[in-house]
């Protein structure tokens, strides 16, 4: 959702889709796509690999720079906006270009990354913000080093000084953004010491980038301005996994915190969250079952607001996440998995029960997020099933279905903004049905994305105090990623 302000109406750009109708026509068309794309894959060949990870660490040879990088073009559209007072309908052109530069020399390592996101001929009112639009940016810019270790033992030690990027396990509390137009991203330092069958240890003490420019004008202009870090907010962690912890499966254990101030333009919560938490998981395989389940406590003190008169108060929130898979033995590798996932949302009182997910990303889990992104790791309760398949070795997609209730009723309903203070209108939300399909058209090189969601609204979302009480909100997207 949008963090900066409503930009008057005489200074909108013109519209994608130009209407209502040709908004619902784009949404239709990605909709049908995705469920359609996945039945005919069956005949295509080539085995490409997935688009390449994040840079970290860089695998490169001594004396050897390595230069890569992707541009993604993504038209979105939404018809029925959940978001309180927004229009109708809203669409928009997002591109994401990237270029990441690597140089080794022998255990030093130097390693950059531009990337620019930006909007173009993007219609409805307030829909951008500095989750779409970072123009131009030093996402990563460091200094890592490889340490003697335990050669014998394969144990290897590294340490990185600078700007980067995260994920840890799960990435649904700490992850680089594959979906989001905007990436985040941290200064400081990192360390990591492992080995092969024995398990790693990361951890990290960063500054989080505030992403610039904030106000909605600048957003809307793709205007150039660095990001900054100060030590007005830092989040720190410690991360650990252990392979086969308990037979065969994966342990996860973190801790991370966050603390939070007040600077010069820019009132915050006063937040001072540690976050604890553990996962265990299996990974899947033809013929197998296989399961995951992760939780986490937060405790603290933060405002429920950032307005100066609002004073932090005691925080104890929760989140879970559980699922059960299998997949089976045939040509399309399919893979049925039934999931559950429920976050605290806030109560009336003396303490603040809302989750924040902290730097985590919401696709893998909720559905696509950019100009949709209803449903999220707050004040939910949401259980649900996906089918994943891969019918050939250029496609992949899947089907997934989520119910979506409140935790609790007097919260604001997970994403959208939507709340009734009272509790009258319930805690069901309803029903998302999400679906995609990608195709390498080139492989290793060109790949295409469609995809779409319907919130089939419940009774919450059409008699809350705010809600706006349209039809059932409809998305989709078509993009085009090429790398090299």
């Amino acid at each position: 959702m949008p963090d900066v302000a409503h930009r008057p109406a005489n200074r909108w750009r013109p519209a994608l889709a130009g209407s209502r109708g040709a908004a619902g026509l784009l949404v239709t068309a990605s909709v049908v796509a995705a469920l359609v794309v996945p039945t005919t894959a069956w005949a295509q060949a080539a085995s490409p690999p997935p688009l390449p990870a994040p840079a970290s660490p860089p695998d490169v040879p001594s004396g050897r720079l390595s230069l890569s990088g992707s541009v993604r073009v993504r038209i979105e559209a939404l018809d029925n906006q959940f978001r309180p007072g927004l229009d109708r309908a809203a669409s928009a052109v997002f591109v994401r270009s990237t270029l990441l530069a690597q140089y080794r020399a022998g255990p030093a390592h130097l390693a950059a990354e531009i990337v620019d996101a930006r909007a173009y001929r993007f219609a409805g009112r307030g829909i951008l913000g500095t989750n779409d639009v970072n123009a131009v940016e030093l996402t990563q810019s460091y200094l890592g080093l490889d340490l003697a270790g335990d050669r014998s033992r394969g144990v290897a030690a590294r340490v990185d000084i600078g700007r980067f990027t995260m994920d840890l396990g799960s990435r649904r509390l700490v992850g680089r953004n594959m979906f989001r137009n905007t990436i985040n991203s941290f200064t400081g330092i990192r360390a990591q010491i492992g080995a092969p069958g024995t398990g790693t240890l990361n951890a990290f003490y960063t500054l989080p980038h505030l992403r610039l420019p904030r106000d909605a004008e600048g957003v809307e202009d793709n205007r150039v301005a660095f990001d900054r870090e100060s030590f007005d907010l830092s989040f720190w962690g410690v991360f650990a996994n252990k392979p086969r912890a308990v037979g065969e499966a994966a342990l996860d254990v973190y801790v991370y915190g966050l603390h939070e101030r007040d600077s010069p333009g820019v009132p915050t919560r006063d937040r001072q969250l540690y976050t604890p938490g553990a996962r265990l998981l299996t990974l899947a395989a033809p013929g197998r079952t296989d399961f995951e389940i992760e939780a986490a406590y937060q405790f603290g003190t933060a405002s429920r607001t950032a307005a100066g008169a609002d004073r932090p108060i005691a925080v104890s929130a929760w989140f879970l996440h559980a699922e059960l898979g299998h997949q089976f033995r045939s040509a399309w590798q399919p893979r049925l998995s039934a999931r559950f996932d429920i976050a605290s949302g806030d109560r009336p009182g003396a303490r603040y029960t809302r989750f924040d997910t902290l730097f985590g990303v919401r696709r893998l889990d909720f559905g696509p997020t950019g100009l949709f992104g209803p449903l999220g790791r707050n004040n939910i309760v949401s259980p649900g099933v996906k089918l994943d398949v891969t019918p050939g070795k250029r496609w992949d997609g899947f089907i997934a279905y989520r119910a979506a209730l409140l935790e609790s009723a007097t919260d604001s309903f997970s994403s959208t903004g939507v709340r009734d203070p009272s509790g009258g209108a319930g805690r069901f939300a309803g029903h998302q049905v999400e679906t995609r399909a990608r195709y390498w058209i080139t492989p290793k090189l060109l790949r295409a994305d469609v995809g779409g969601a319907v919130l089939i609204n419940g009774d919450f979302l059409q008699r809350a105090a705010n809600a706006n009480r349209r039809s059932s909100p409809l998305f989709g997207y078509v993009d085009l990623t090429a790398t090299f």
